[in-house]
């Protein structure tokens, strides 16, 4: 099995100078990863966040073979046009490097609220805006008329010349549905072998009864990850800090669905994923030294080839 590895931004690398993150992605590529993948947020919980495709952008002109993906890039609180322009534009700047992961978020309703969006609509607006992002990057004049989007003979040129692949995130069956629509695969999280296993049978059998049977799936799992060289007590304290930091609530609540241990013991952990149907996994490496961050990624990903190819 052919599998792709993506690596979550590393967080030491917009500090640094303009040589050096040039020589971190170097550093990425060499470790065997195929993609440097980065979130999206608007406002989360104390108002952090980056723009999704402002960071993609500057990360495709820092290397020019890596890969870079939105993951996950939160569509219900934009219009689709813009969006549609945005990724027009990542088709030339990136072309063929760029793929778009998709989700309609709600870990934090304030950052809805304060986009003006109301959280019933989620859904929905992901749904519309999918639809006319999709004709539109197929070179279609688009007008439509739904209950989120009034749109009425847009058009976006230059239309790419690559497709840009789409992958949707989210747990619950309305997301499996949405991917089964309109993605290319599935992304998952906090979620266990076996409910990826029934997620992904979920898909494909929900994309043959609507007439996309004949896609070419690469479903991925994004989780994130302690490691460190020698301690598993070493590395489940990093990603406990690194978590967090992050969303402001207990570790305990991620614990369950968080691999932490030596490379080996992660990779060990990922495993069984690969099994159950996952093509690209996206690791947010936590370690206690954030400079080791590419080089344990690096190591988790070289045993967890190896276990597959065993298989």
């Amino acid at each position: 099995m052919d599998l792709k590895f993506g690596l979550a931004t590393p967080s030491q690398l917009w500090s640094l100078d303009w040589s050096e993150r040039q020589a971190l992605l170097n550093q990425i590529e060499l470790g065997g990863f195929t993609q440097v993948f980065l979130a999206d947020h608007v406002s989360f919980r104390n108002g952090a966040g980056a723009d999704g495709f402002v960071e993609a952008a500057a990360l495709a002109q820092l290397h020019p073979n890596l890969g870079v993906m939105i993951s996950i890039y939160l569509l219900p609180l934009r219009h689709p046009l813009p969006v549609a322009r945005q990724l027009a534009s990542m088709a030339r700047v990136a072309p063929g490097r760029f793929t778009f992961g998709v989700g309609i978020g709600g870990e934090d309703p304030h950052e809805l609220a304060v986009c003006g969006v109301n959280p019933r609509q989620r859904g929905v607006r992901a749904n519309e805006s999918l639809t006319i992002i999709q004709g539109l990057l197929r070179g279609e004049t688009v007008s439509f008329s739904g209950q989120a989007f009034e749109i009425d003979n847009a058009v976006i040129r230059p239309t790419p010349s690559i497709a840009i692949p789409t992958l949707v995130g989210g747990r619950s069956d309305a997301a499996l549905k949405r991917t089964a629509r309109f993605g290319d695969g599935w992304i998952g999280v906090w979620c266990s072998v076996k409910r990826y296993a029934q997620a992904v049978a979920m898909i494909e059998a929900e994309a043959i009864s609507i007439g996309r049977g004949d896609v070419d799936w690469c479903h991925g799992y994004q989780p994130w990850v302690g490691v460190d060289w020698d301690s598993a007590e070493t590395a489940k304290a990093a990603a406990k800090s690194g978590m967090e930091a992050f969303y402001k609530i207990p570790f305990e609540q991620f614990e369950r669905y968080t691999p932490v241990g030596t490379p080996f013991e992660v990779a060990a952990q990922l495993a069984p994923y690969a099994r159950a149907g996952c093509k690209m996994f996206n690791l947010k490496v936590c370690a206690e030294r954030p400079e080791e961050e590419v080089a344990l990624g690096a190591a988790v990903i070289e045993h967890l080839a190896e276990l597959v190819a065993a298989d």
